[in-house]
């Protein structure tokens, strides 16, 4: 099932989306995805609604230089002697799928970051790795957008991966999570400049160093997290530097396609 969240002209709603790529219909729930859904009756079609990001997170947990061949060409080190590190990224930058990432004139070198991203879907601390799928509601495509010059000038990475709209987010949830092969799901994203577009990332989630389980099993050693909180699993090669003017679209198959215009803040 996917679970999406819409602004229409009644307001603003959770729903399941429902139907083919192209011919989505919105079915407004109560409350919210982390209950079997219990309908309105409200029914839109995708084309008459603004959809938005499908979640609002307390915090958004990322795991950094979790791919090899992300780590050698960001940090030109390689992985054995940086492994996996944690960073948060704050709620307010999140933005939902065609809202514009927003560059401000202080960030020099900003770059995308297509990553495979978990929904929690209950609070949970201590989560061993094989009980991963009893905390995490579903899956959802973040871009997990780095000013690269921030990122090194300041030596930690909360201003450089936090400004406002730094953290695209959707189209929506899928919680079919046996449906989702974790290990061998392929990631890519799309740069398209003018009439040109070119596929930048093109990798797999089976190169990542920590897999799903360990991830989650890392994470909640040290924090609790909450219904909505987001973990971005890490970012494959092929981020490249955007531009106002750009757009950017990170597709997962089984999950969807997350894609963003960028503009100058």
């Amino acid at each position: 099932m996917r679970f999406g969240r819409i602004a229409t002209p009644d307001g603003m709603f959770f729903c399941t989306v429902e139907g083919a790529e192209g011919e989505e219909q919105c079915k407004v729930i109560e409350g919210t995805p982390f209950t079997d859904p219990k309908y309105t009756g409200k029914e839109y079609a995708m084309k008459d609604v603004r959809l938005l990001a499908p979640m609002l997170p307390s915090k958004i947990i990322a795991i950094g230089r979790n791919y090899a061949d992300h780590v050698a060409e960001v940090f030109k080190k390689s992985a054995e002697h940086l492994p996996p590190t944690l960073f948060l990224k704050p709620p307010t930058a999140v933005v939902g799928p065609g809202a514009a990432i927003k560059i401000p004139e202080f960030a020099t070198n900003v770059e995308f970051e297509g990553e495979l991203a978990l929904v929690i879907g209950k609070p949970c601390k201590n989560v061993k790795a094989e009980d991963w799928k009893s905390v995490v509601r579903g899956f959802t495509v973040i871009n997990d957008v780095s000013s690269r010059d921030l990122q090194f000038a300041d030596g930690q990475w909360s201003r450089a991966k936090g400004i406002d709209t730094f953290a695209p987010l959707g189209p929506w949830i899928e919680t079919n999570l046996d449906a989702i092969d974790t290990d061998n799901l392929p990631i890519k994203a799309h740069l398209t400049r003018g009439d040109v577009t070119e596929t930048k990332q093109d990798s797999n989630s089976n190169q990542m160093i920590m897999n799903i389980g360990q991830i989650v099993e890392f994470i909640t050693a040290s924090m609790t997290l909450l219904p909505g909180d987001i973990i971005s699993t890490g970012s494959p090669a092929g981020t490249a530097p955007m531009e106002p003017g750009d757009f950017i679209e990170i597709e997962i198959p089984g999950i969807g396609k997350l894609g963003n215009p960028v503009e100058r803040a």
